[in-house]
């Protein structure tokens, strides 16, 4: 039997933490997550946040010397140009970690790689079956400015700065649709997880 490598994504505050969390509770699936890993990425002292820094001057600093995340968020998902120089500093670091991982963890059966740019990226490489978190495109507007405390015109940025939803679950092995309520999402990934996907990839 082959590694089953699942890529978890979906579009931002659509539920992928929560899909997350349950498969590592409930199956004990090891998790690792790009976000954590970009996070590292631009950690005080490492060279990616040096770049940053000399792109767009210190004040994209706090004073203890990390990220003002609000500050680039407000340059990137405002200027498209600049967001993928990010990334591009930013994934390669992100897709050495994960090859890193799986390597690391060649004794698990099955794990779990949240990857919200999976598509965008282009790390579907990496993974086995993907799986994509989804509801309507209201739901996710409303839970990002909650969530984020965001205007409705800078959650939307950031909506539009990914895939739409649609298309990414065109892309995908597995739906989840979290429209609804928690216990139906959490039954539909038990559903998921039992199959036998990798029989169904042609």
């Amino acid at each position: 039997m082959n590694k089953r490598i699942i890529g978890l994504t979906g579009g931002i505050a659509t539920g992928k933490t929560t899909v997350a969390n349950y498969l590592a509770s409930a199956y004990n699936l090891p998790v690792f997550d790009a976000d954590i890993y970009a996070r590292d990425a631009v950690a005080v002292g490492s060279p990616i946040l040096s770049a940053i820094a000399q792109r767009y001057s210190k004040e994209i600093l706090l004073p203890d010397g990390s990220l003002n995340r609000e500050k680039l968020g407000t340059i990137i998902f405002a200027q498209p140009e600049e967001r993928h120089w990010i990334e591009s500093l930013i994934h390669p670091y992100v897709v050495e970690r994960f090859e890193q991982a799986i390597i690391a963890k060649s004794s698990s059966q099955t794990l779990l790689l949240v990857i919200p740019l999976l598509f965008e990226a282009q790390m579907t490489d990496l993974v086995t079956e993907i799986w994509v978190v989804r509801c309507s495109e209201l739901q996710q507007l409303q839970r990002l400015i909650q969530r984020n405390h965001l205007t409705p015109i800078q959650a939307q940025a950031r909506i539009n700065s990914q895939l739409s939803l649609s298309e990414k679950a065109a892309r995908a092995n597995v739906v989840l649709d979290n429209s609804s309520t928690l216990e139906s999402l959490l039954k539909q990934v038990d559903v998921a997880f039992a199959m036998n996907i990798q029989d169904n990839i042609s």
